[in-house]
C-alpha cells in the first residue's frame, strides 16, 4: 500500500516459528494423514499469521489461535477438493515406508484410521487425544458448543473401535462379550 509502513516484530515471529513449528506439523500430520499436505497448510497459517503478527503476537495464547488457523484452515470448504485423500494413498504409503516396529506400525495404522473419519469428529478426537484438550477448549477451537465435541467425539471413538474390530477379530469377540 502507498504511504502505509507496515512493520513485523520479526523477532518474535521467528522465535515462535523456531520453538512451535515441529508441534504444529505433527499436530496439522495428525489432523490431516497427510505430511505435504500438512506442511502446506501450516506454511499458509504461518504467512497469514506473519503478515497479522502485530495483533496475534499480542495475544495471549498464541500458539491456540494459531491451532485454531490449522484447523479452520483445515476444514475450510474453500480447499476441500484439494483435501480428498483415497485410501489408496494410504495404502500405497504404508507400502512404500515399511516399519517393523510395532509402535510405528501402530501409528501408521491409527492415522490411516483416523484419516477416515470425518473431518469434525477426526478434529474433535485429535484435539482431545492428541492435544490433552478439555470439551470446552476443543469447543472454542471448533467453533460449536461442548455438547457437539462429546458428540463428534464419541461418534468419532465408536468408528474406530468398529475399524479396529473388523481389522483384528480377536477384539471383535471381545467386544461382543461386552
Amino acid at each position: 500500500m502507498k504511504g502505509v509502513t507496515i512493520t513485523y516484530d520479526r523477532a518474535s515471529f521467528a522465535d515462535f516459528v523456531a520453538q512451535r513449528q515441529g508441534p504444529l506439523l505433527r499436530f496439522a500430520m495428525v489432523l490431516t494423514g497427510n505430511a505435504g499436505l500438512a506442511e502446506e497448510i501450516v506454511a499458509d497459517v504461518l504467512g497469514r499469521a506473519y503478515q497479522k503478527w502485530s495483533r496475534i503476537g499480542a495475544m495471549d495464547d498464541v500458539n491456540a489461535y494459531v491451532r485454531r488457523m490449522i484447523v479452520n484452515e483445515y476444514t475450510s470448504w474453500w480447499r476441500k477438493r484439494r483435501r480428498l485423500v483415497s485410501q489408496a494413498y494410504f495404502d500405497e504409503y504404508d507400502e512404500q515406508i515399511p516399519d517393523h516396529a510395532v509402535h510405528h506400525a501402530e501409528h501408521e495404522a491409527m492415522v490411516a484410521r483416523l484419516a477416515r473419519l470425518p473431518r469434525r469428529q477426526r478434529a474433535a478426537v485429535v484435539l482431545r487425544f492428541y492435544e490433552g484438550m478439555s470439551d470446552a477448549d476443543i469447543a472454542a477451537v471448533l467453533g460449536c458448543g461442548a455438547s457437539t465435541v462429546r458428540s463428534h467425539i464419541s461418534r468419532g471413538l465408536a468408528a474406530l473401535r468398529l475399524d479396529l474390530a473388523a481389522e483384528n477379530p480377536v477384539i471383535a469377540t471381545l467386544a461382543e462379550e461386552n
